[in-house]
């Protein structure tokens, strides 16, 4: 039986694919769809650049935080870019659960052949929710 090559992931599947990675704390999950370029950028941080990069970042992040988990409650998505609003428990806050889930965050995905070239965490803002098609009352 012969293999039929296997087609990039559309955007919205691969950022929920690296949510889903993120949440189970599958650190070779996150990099093998990371472009090499890959940059995270994390509110008004300068960008971290590069796979390898990244890759100690989020093996960093998931040892000192365990418990990170994503609670993705919209997701929208256009032309390669993929938004996430929601929420997060278990982060550096170190809030209780009950509380951190209270603190909207929005997480923006530049997605080239089914990979990530960008990870941007953002402060949830009503300008921003209408830059990228977030309703106002998600």
């Amino acid at each position: 039986m012969a293999l039929v090559p296997r087609q990039p992931a559309p955007p919205i599947a691969a950022v929920i694919s690296f949510l889903d990675c993120i949440n189970r704390g599958d650190l070779d999950g996150l990099a093998a769809l990371m472009t090499d370029d890959d940059a995270l950028i994390v509110l008004e941080e300068p960008p971290l650049v590069g796979r390898k990069a990244n890759f100690e970042a989020w093996n960093g992040y998931f040892t000192a935080f365990p418990s990170y988990v994503i609670h993705p409650r919209h997701i929208v998505s256009s032309r390669g870019t993929v938004a996430v609003l929601g929420t997060t428990t278990g982060s550096h806050l170190e809030l209780p659960d009950e509380e951190e889930m209270k603190l909207d965050v929005i997480w923006v995905a530049e997605v080239v052949n089914g990979r990530l070239s960008r990870w941007r965490v953002a402060e949830d803002a009503p300008e921003l929710r209408a830059e990228i098609g977030i309703p106002s009352n998600a």
